[in-house]
């Protein structure tokens, strides 16, 4: 049994935030060390719940898992961080990621040179959080003589993690150069992992210092239930949906091309639950097993030993169940 020294939750758009609100509540008593709120689809921003949780909790770190670098100005990024740290100071992480099409596009949003993009917003926002006064002439980010203007309140630098949300190998290599972490994909089989250790590692080296100086925090899926075929079916929508939809996750998943464009034959995008559900005829066990932890509590748990045997230090772990909780205290008693 890997060690469980590490874990936390995930949430996206699947409860209310009030429950949401609860959930991490639940999750600081049982030990998890994070909550990371989600923002991807056109469905809930991250920033949000994330003073909800951070309001209702006092030890448990909150995190973006992740925001994007195109859609607010480095200047608001920074403020809206400083925002939560001022909240729940030293409990703030700023994961980002460089967001995926076609979404971006249909909002007008064209993600040229992601990884120049994303050097630009890292290094400038860390600056602005550090409290400095920056001037920064970018190809994407442009500031003159700016900072995070505290009349009222500490001055002193905000201590939050910067994190980027890595997917492609180019990108693992950036995080490892200058991020404090890494958030690694779910919906990605362990072997994976193998890449992202590697890529991390030479972009560790390219910024000097090791792979051990990179945090590498990983969503994983997680439908639990005594009922192992009904885990399964639950977390087949989610996969069929994401294998479908991002492209990203598609080409990073591990699974078969012919199986990929089967599925993107009858998705559209928005898909409609119709197209959901024919397509998940078409997505067999050993796939929805590859990529999630999904079965049983033991079940899971022997699945999240895999991603950390792989090199992620913490398991993000996004719950699929109506038992939110139940998923919370079957890691929280290896946890203990």
């Amino acid at each position: 049994m890997a060690d469980h020294g590490r874990v936390a939750l995930y949430l996206q758009d699947k409860h209310p935030i009030r429950d949401g609100m609860h959930y991490a509540q639940v999750a600081e008593a049982c030990g998890f060390e994070a909550v990371w709120q989600a923002e991807s689809r056109l469905v809930r921003e991250a920033t949000v719940p994330m003073a909800a949780y951070a309001a209702v909790t006092e030890r448990i770190a909150i995190g973006s898992g992740v925001v994007n670098n195109w859609t607010r100005n480095v200047g608001l990024l920074a403020a809206t961080f400083s925002t939560l740290d001022d909240l729940a100071p030293g409990r703030i992480k700023l994961g980002i990621g460089a967001w995926w099409d076609p979404l971006a596009a249909k909002v007008g949003i064209t993600r040229r040179k992601p990884l120049t993009a994303m050097r630009e917003t890292v290094e400038a926002v860390r600056r602005l959080l550090a409290l400095e006064r920056v001037t920064y002439a970018g190809e994407f980010v442009h500031l003159d003589d700016v900072e995070i203007d505290i009349v009222h309140g500490d001055r002193s630098p905000k201590q939050v993690p910067i994190y980027i949300g890595a997917t492609a190998m180019k990108m693992m290599e950036l995080a490892g150069e200058i991020a404090d972490g890494v958030v690694l994909n779910y919906l990605v089989g362990p072997a994976y992992n193998a890449d992202a250790m590697e890529h991390l590692a030479i972009g560790a080296e390219r910024g000097g210092r090791s792979l051990d100086d990179v945090d590498r925090p990983q969503l994983i899926v997680c439908s639990l239930d005594d009922d192992r075929s009904l885990a399964l079916d639950r977390a087949r929508e989610l996969v069929t949906q994401y294998l479908g939809q991002q492209p990203h996750i598609m080409k990073a998943s591990g699974v078969s091309p012919d199986l990929l464009e089967a599925i993107g034959s009858i998705l559209t995008w928005p898909a409609t639950h119709e197209q959901i559900e024919r397509a998940m005829g078409l997505v067999p066990d050993e796939v929805v097993q590859l990529i999630t932890a999904s079965g049983t509590a033991d079940d899971c748990r022997a699945k999240v030993d895999e991603y950390i045997d792989a090199g992620c230090t913490c398991p993000v772990l996004y719950p699929l169940g109506d038992d939110v909780e139940a998923m919370i205290e079957a890691f929280a008693a290896v946890h203990a």
